[in-house]
């Protein structure tokens, strides 16, 4: 199934720019929702942002006027209505999820809902709206321009042909799709979570430095990026949700390590504050 040709995207931040990004550039109309004409505009120079460096490597063929002209940023659900998709993009706290997706489901009640969770239950989500079967996962990675993977998490009321069109909507965005079942963290953020917090305990026990456990992991096992520089990317706060989240589902062994808590604490929050496990 085609991209639909209005999408809408609640939710103007670094997650929600970057999903906007993706679909203005394979030429659908999108629309976002913001809390005010402050956050609307931020999220508008957001995207233009991310366009202009994606031009500058020959990305947008159409030139960003041209790709910010299928742009609106609202503060009003309604602009909604006549989406196909909505990709709920607010942060990872249950209640504001829920509140968010009943307003989603009140402005566009015949759209495909998604939620751009990274490890809350898309089942405990579901309860927030009235149709659960046009209700879906879409796990978007950060940075999202430059992510290939969407993980597809399916609730235990998921129709099939939502999964179907989620999965067809991640191939035309130029990305790849693993489909997975609603499950505490998923596959990517349980593994990637479960690596991270034990490069943390490394760390933290004076095994070996961030810059030599990272290149362990980069140069031994070919991973892009290390654990310690990915939770900089990812945002030790965003990270320490996800470990508190895992380990009440999952048990002790997703106990975030103390140097987490206590570099979030000081507000060394990764890339976004400057400082994390590395200088930025």
């Amino acid at each position: 199934m085609a991209v639909p040709e209005l999408v809408g995207v609640y939710g103007g931040g670094r997650m929600g720019a970057g999903i906007v990004h993706a679909f203005l550039l394979v030429g659908a109309r999108v629309v976002v929702v913001e809390t005010s004409d402050a956050t609307a505009g931020a999220a508008h120079d957001r995207v233009a942002g991310t366009l202009a460096q994606a031009a500058e490597r020959g990305q947008v063929p159409e030139g960003v006027g041209a790709a910010l002209a299928r742009l609106t940023t609202t503060t009003d659900p309604h602009a909604l209505a006549a989406a196909g998709l909505v990709v709920e993009a607010v942060p990872e706290l249950p209640d504001l999820k829920a509140e968010v997706l009943a307003r989603i489901a009140a402005a566009a009640p015949d759209a495909v809902v998604a939620t751009n969770t990274s490890s809350l239950s898309v089942d405990g989500l579901a309860a927030a709206l009235p149709d659960p079967a046009r209700f879906v996962g879409l796990h978007f990675f950060n940075p999202v321009p430059a992510s290939d993977l969407v993980e597809i998490v399916v609730g235990s009321a998921t129709a099939p042909d939502v999964v179907t069109a989620a999965q067809g909507w991640v191939v035309d965005l130029g990305k790849t799709a693993v489909t997975v079942a609603d499950s505490p963290g998923f596959a990517s953020s349980r593994l990637g979570v479960a690596l991270a917090l034990e490069a943390m305990r490394m760390l933290d026990e004076g095994v070996a430095s961030a810059d030599d456990i990272d290149t362990a992991m980069t140069l031994g096992y070919r991973h892009p990026v290390g654990p310690l520089r990915t939770t900089d990317l990812v945002g030790l706060d965003v990270r320490l949700a996800i470990a508190e989240h895992l380990e009440r589902e999952l048990g002790p062994r997703f106990a975030p390590p103390q140097v987490l808590r206590d570099h979030v604490a000081a507000g060394r929050l990764g890339r976004k504050s400057g400082q994390g496990f590395f200088t930025w």
